[in-house]
């Protein structure tokens, strides 16, 4: 008989607002103080160590020390994918005050995802590439036509195979649609950063197309508006 897998367990580990609020912080990828995300989630300091105990415990976040400080990040990939499913899934909170409208609405145009990128902006690159013949109509990419890519700084053909896979759908709990994750978003990522195109905005994994960024995103054929 086939080992069940313990889903009931590590969907528990999401049961909890305080843990979604951290692990919300989490999804930009980066590491983040123990004390920062107690603040974001709103809780006593201790009660946050908890707290990253059960997500580390469930694999959810590894943590290391630095000084006095306890850095906690997501422990893969995986889970950012997990949690943008649930938010997929999730009906969607009513929005109050002018300050947390904007930043829903920051985080639908454009923002990181673990270490790719997710929002109106994920999902137009996603279609532009599927336009342009770089993508199938099953997200599968078009070897003939992968040098498309290329517009970006991301030479497909240099993308060393790994555990993680070259390309992996995520769904986007905002749009509501596919956006490119694995190593090709990754790397997608990274050169629209480098390049100038997108910044990251202040204590945010939203993200803000800059001029350039938008108009050279318009000549490869990725519209935003």
């Amino acid at each position: 008989m086939a080992q069940s897998l313990d889903i009931a367990t590590v969907a528990r580990l999401f049961g909890d607002p305080s843990r979604v609020a951290m692990l919300e912080v989490l999804m930009d990828g980066q590491e983040h103080p123990v004390g920062a995300l107690a603040r974001t989630a709103r809780i006593a300091p201790s009660t946050a160590i908890e707290h990253v105990q059960r997500l580390e415990e469930g694999g959810l976040v590894v943590t290391q020390r630095e000084g006095r400080r306890r850095l906690v990040r997501l422990a893969e990939p995986g889970v950012a994918a997990a949690f943008e499913v649930l938010g997929h899934l999730s009906a969607e909170k009513p929005t109050a005050g002018l300050r947390a409208v904007t930043r829903r609405q920051q985080l639908a145009a454009a923002r990181t995802c673990y270490d790719h990128l997710a929002g109106r902006l994920g999902v137009a690159i996603a279609d532009a590439a599927q336009s342009a013949g770089a993508l199938e109509p099953d997200f599968s990419i078009n070897l003939e036509r992968a040098t498309w890519f290329g517009q970006f700084g991301v030479d497909v053909d240099t993308l060393a195979p790994g555990r993680r896979p070259l390309l992996r759908i995520c769904v986007d709990w905002t749009e509501r649609r596919e956006h490119l994750a694995g190593a090709l978003g990754s790397a997608i990522c990274s050169a629209v950063l480098s390049a100038g195109w997108v910044v990251q905005r202040p204590s945010s994994r939203a993200l803000a197309l800059t001029p350039a960024g938008e108009a050279r995103l318009r000549q490869i054929g990725v519209r935003t508006d």
